[in-house]
């Protein structure tokens, strides 16, 4: 069996690579630039070079493949739609057309981001069968991230590929540029705001958790045009994910609990200002991120554990310290 993996110099992608390696995968890596991949190498991958908007070298490295992983994607770009257009949706209609020219079956990384930040805490779990809202028009990375999941699986439903999403939320792990280096820069001051004591569950997943479910979707043919939530592999509360992370930086932490209340005068606050400075879609995160903080995860991964038999590997107990070693020992900016 041959995959390839785009984003695979990313967290998820370069997880999936070592995952389908170690399955027995011929595995291939679509990067821009070889000499900057080559770590990809020892973990099995055969890089190939090219694009995820270069329509030629993706199909080149996709002919010949069992399955395409559609991990590439813009997260936080700055530029507007445009930015997030280009290569979350044109990507992936490239990434489809690659699909259906290899004959492959084709997995793309989703994202909760779906669901929209405003009704995702429902007095029930969120699950695959909660109506999706509508979106705010600013909401770039969500719009984006739905309409390209909705472009996969309508491609499945006209019988152009087999194809199917995975859904994650906040990922961490080994190789994380975005959430670790972030709250290991507010430990780095020897002092923790917690919001009530970080006694509420984080949407969190480890990304070789994600890997593997996804690896498990493309091996499920009754997955194909499926959705799944891959959003809560174990609960973590705030306080243990920071007391675990400051044990993988060898840190010592002073814990200060804030109430509720104040963290949201102080929220209202950064929101003005990172508007005035940022524009209104980074000001809608710090709404975000106090729900984050302050909420328990609202999502449900049942049916990934009941129709895939998902049963996540990776657990927080050494997962947390690994990854934030991994940023002490790595310093990824």
């Amino acid at each position: 069996m041959r995959a390839l993996v785009t984003g695979a110099t990313g967290q998820v992608g370069s997880h999936i690579v070592e995952r389908l390696a170690a399955d027995g995968w011929n595995v291939r890596a679509l990067v821009r630039d070889p000499s900057n991949a080559a770590w990809l190498e020892p973990m099995g991958a055969e890089l190939h070079r090219g694009d995820v908007l270069d329509r030629e070298s993706f199909t080149k490295a996709a002919s010949g493949c069992d399955a395409i992983f559609h991990c590439a994607a813009a997260i936080t770009p700055r530029g507007g739609w445009e930015t997030f257009r280009r290569t979350n949706i044109d990507g992936t209609q490239i990434a489809i057309d690659a699909a259906a020219n290899a004959g492959a079956k084709l997995l793309q990384i989703s994202s909760v981001a779906v669901y929209g930040s405003a009704t995702r805490y429902r007095q029930l779990p969120t699950d695959e069968d909660v109506p999706l809202p509508p979106l705010p028009e600013g909401a770039f990375y969500a719009r984006s991230k739905r309409e390209s999941e909705k472009m996969v699986l309508d491609a499945h439903q006209a019988g152009k590929i087999w194809a199917c999403a995975v859904r994650p939320d906040v990922i961490y792990g080994r190789r994380d540029r975005q959430f670790i280096p972030r709250v290991a820069g507010m430990m780095s001051f020897g002092v923790m705001p917690l919001i009530d004591g970080g006694h509420s569950t984080l949407a969190i997943v480890h990304a070789g958790n994600v890997a593997d479910g996804a690896v498990r979707a493309v091996a499920a043919p009754a997955a194909g045009g499926r959705a799944y939530n891959l959003a809560n592999d174990f609960d973590v509360t705030v306080s243990d994910f920071v007391a675990l992370g400051a044990q993988g930086l060898g840190k010592k932490l002073r814990i200060v609990s804030v109430p509720l209340v104040a963290a949201r005068a102080v929220m209202a606050v950064v929101k003005g200002t990172v508007s005035l400075v940022r524009g209104k879609e980074m000001a809608s995160h710090a709404n975000s991120t106090l729900s984050f903080m302050s909420r328990d995860n609202p999502f449900s991964s049942e049916r990934a554990r009941r129709e895939l038999g998902w049963d996540p590997p990776y657990r927080p107990q050494a997962s947390i310290p690994e990854a934030f070693r991994w940023f002490r020992d790595n310093q990824v900016d």
